[in-house]
């Protein structure tokens, strides 16, 4: 292990990729409860990917530069999306363009794939 990547060396040179054990990443609160974090600290990543556990009714917020990508793995809500209340299921996936105001409602297990990668300083709230 190389901080919390694993990269393999071929030749000398670092490998073309990167693997991250989820299970393995403490968890880290978050706007929608608790998140797993891969590949959050990787230099000029293109994209995350989060395991986010949503205990409680998550806070309302925006991104102005990062898309999220949900995909709902566990549990059965509804996503606030500008407003709307759309219910959301195992295997429903939701795009959320930047500017759109979300939250998750319910008791929901999802993958989240924030791009760019995650930043934590393109969360926004209104209050």
């Amino acid at each position: 292990m190389q901080g919390k990547y694993l990269k393999l060396k071929l030749f000398g040179a670092m490998a073309n990729y990167l693997i991250e054990q989820l299970d393995e990443i403490e968890p880290t609160p978050c706007p929608c409860g608790l998140a797993k974090r891969a590949f959050v600290g990787e230099p000029d990543a293109v994209a995350s990917l989060h395991e986010v556990d949503i205990k409680r009714d998550s806070a309302v917020h925006y991104h102005k530069r990062m898309t999220e990508i949900y995909l709902v793995l566990e549990g059965e809500g509804h996503m606030e999306l500008d407003g709307e209340r759309v219910p959301v299921k195992p295997m429903t996936a939701i795009y959320i363009k930047p500017g759109c105001r979300h939250r998750a409602v319910g008791r929901l297990k999802i993958i989240n794939i924030p791009i760019p990668a995650f930043d934590s300083g393109d969360e926004w709230f209104d209050d």
